[in-house]
């Protein structure tokens, strides 16, 4: 049976994850782990490794399957074709693939680099600590422009991709 991608609303995986089993559908939700920090102390947590989605294992022959599917709460989507809407299966050996590198407990890292006019602060080297707005961004060559307030002047500074962090908003 083929594998589909459902899309959750944001924070919704573990519910729809509990929901689709109930409906008796297979399900995958990788996971891996990731500290979580607290006001007083960091722990290890299991979060989502895809962050709003969960698989699901089931054969679409009728609408019928598909509206079960779409009908759980927390489901936005199914993720497939921009032509026809129809839901696009995983093959077998990219879901083999997520389960073998999960299996092998490699520590995964991720990434969330700032955008041009977004909020930042510089995390690493002389001017570590200061905030500033990034000015221009080219995560490819991992070189950042932040602009930063000091002394009622805008300075321009080039970073590499570990020296900032992105600030919420």
């Amino acid at each position: 049976m083929p594998w589909y991608v459902v899309h959750t609303k944001s924070r919704h995986e573990y519910k729809v994850n509990t929901r689709l089993i109930e409906k008796n559908f297979q399900t995958f939700l990788p996971e891996m782990e990731a500290w979580s920090k607290r006001k007083d102390r960091k722990k290890k947590i299991l979060v989502p490794l895809f962050p709003g989605y969960v698989f699901v294992q089931t054969n679409l022959p009728d609408n019928e399957v598909k509206l079960n599917i779409l009908k759980t709460v927390g489901v936005v989507r199914m993720l497939g074709s921009k032509e026809n809407s129809e839901p696009m299966p995983v093959p077998d050996e990219k879901i083999d693939a997520i389960r073998c590198f999960l299996s092998a407990k490699t520590e995964i890292f991720t990434l969330q680099y700032p955008r041009e006019g977004e909020h930042a602060q510089i995390i690493d080297g002389p001017f570590a600590g200061i905030e500033g707005n990034v000015v221009k961004c080219d995560v490819e060559k991992e070189l950042f422009v932040v602009s930063i307030e000091l002394l009622k002047r805008s300075v321009a500074i080039r970073l590499k991709g570990f020296q900032i962090r992105k600030l919420s908003s």
